[in-house]
């Protein structure tokens, strides 16, 4: 089938058309409703009014909705998102939605219906306990970036992936532009609060902490360490008590080892400043901060674990090197990692405060004096992240550094 945009008085009689849907919901009345937030795709519950059972169906259109057709947008991206789900599927199949059905032509994918679960931001704002987030999403990084890295693949399958991934140029260049430059300069797409408007004006000015920005934004342009979520916030991932499930891989490319790790940790820190003036919550505080430091040392863990246990890769071939040295070299290897982490994240947190696309967690507090010294907080974080990443030697470095950040 040519592509179309598949909107509400449509998509019944083209869903029953897909054998494979029709087994999975049966027949009877179908109940179709659109969700999400509309910035980039059409998204679509829907459920069989008699059996109750439902299903995800996600199209991207060929512009940024949020912005209208006026902003044209490649469709491609939703192929990445497939083949980012469809790896993500075969290596870690409890922590990404099931795929029912997926059409890279019509820039469509059918999946589970997360509905016991719940988007992570809204539970953070909530101030709700995740007991198994931390071992999940160690997981999920772990297995994700080694088994998609040169420590793993042969030099022609690393190559094969990239070749697979390297066509997500617009959303990459959205990130390079959102997230590492226009957030950081007088551009009509900030969104200044007006009572920061002298601490943009000193932002924008201060050329010392770019340096470091535009260090970063060449590892993340140049840098093809493994396969990345690319958006990997705590709106793209979908959890209860028990269960956590990334989704929306849009952005998925090769890129840093860190970004992924960066942006995760980012959003995590974005919530414990958040609490600091929403809830006044100190266990909950201690709680995220303990699931930050938690979620690197059982990554790094796993990572090394799935190291050893495969010792031949295009990069190391056993008996190359003894034993000692290569202890050495993994522990600088992992190191770096965990640097440009802690840089990925200060660029991560510093975008939201004056970006386009700033967070609930900060955005959404409504006393005005409170928002204004949240936004202060992130940005004093943020910043000083990007400009002390590279002295930080371990999460140790960071978890102190967060346990003396002070509310204003």
């Amino acid at each position: 089938m040519s592509y179309q945009i598949l909107t509400l008085d449509i998509l019944q009689d083209y869903l029953f058309t897909i054998p494979q849907i029709n087994a999975y919901l049966q027949a009877g009345a179908l109940e179709i409703q659109e969700i999400g937030d509309g910035n980039l795709n059409f998204v679509y519950i829907v459920t069989n009014t008699d059996n109750q059972k439902s299903l995800i169906v996600k199209q991207a259109v060929p512009y940024l909705r949020i912005a209208g057709e006026g902003f044209p947008l490649s469709r491609e991206r939703m192929s990445y998102e497939i083949r980012a789900l469809q790896f993500y599927g075969e290596l870690v199949p409890d922590l990404v939605p099931k795929i029912y059905y997926a059409d890279e032509a019509m820039s469509l994918v059918v999946m589970e219906n997360l509905s016991d679960h719940i988007i992570m931001r809204k539970g953070l704002i909530d101030a709700t306990l995740y007991p198994n987030f931390a071992e999940h999403l160690s997981t999920f990084l772990a297995q994700t970036l080694f088994f998609s890295s040169s420590l793993y693949l042969s030099s022609s399958e690393k190559r094969q992936l990239i070749d697979r991934f390297n066509g997500n140029r617009e959303l990459c260049k959205l990130t390079e532009d959102f997230v590492f430059t226009l957030p950081f300069m007088e551009d009509e797409t900030n969104e200044v609060n007006p009572d920061l408007k002298e601490e943009a004006e000193a932002l924008f000015a201060e050329q010392g902490f770019k340096k470091n920005l535009l260090q970063l934004k060449y590892i993340f342009m140049t840098q093809s360490d493994a396969l990345l979520h690319g958006d990997l916030h705590t709106g793209s991932i979908m959890l209860n008590e028990e269960q956590s499930y990334v989704i929306d891989p849009e952005f998925a490319f090769v890129g840093p080892f860190g970004f992924d790790i960066g942006a995760l940790i980012a959003n995590l820190i974005n919530a414990y400043m958040s609490h600091f003036y929403r809830s006044e919550d100190e266990a909950y505080q201690v709680w995220i901060l303990e699931t930050i430091e938690a979620i690197y040392i059982q990554f790094e863990r796993k990572f090394l674990a799935l190291w050893a246990d495969h010792p031949n890769s295009a990069l190391l071939k056993e008996g190359f090197i003894g034993d000692e040295e290569l202890d050495i070299f993994k522990a600088q290897f992992m190191q770096n990692i965990f640097k440009q982490s802690v840089g990925f994240a200060g660029c991560k947190i510093a975008r939201r405060v004056f970006g386009i696309a700033g967070v609930e967690d900060i955005r959404g507090i409504k006393d005005p004096y409170k928002r204004q010294q949240a936004e202060m907080m992130a940005l004093q974080v943020g910043k000083y992240l990007i400009e002390h990443y590279e002295t930080m030697e371990g999460v140790e470095d960071l978890m102190k550094y967060l346990r003396g950040v002070k509310r204003g």
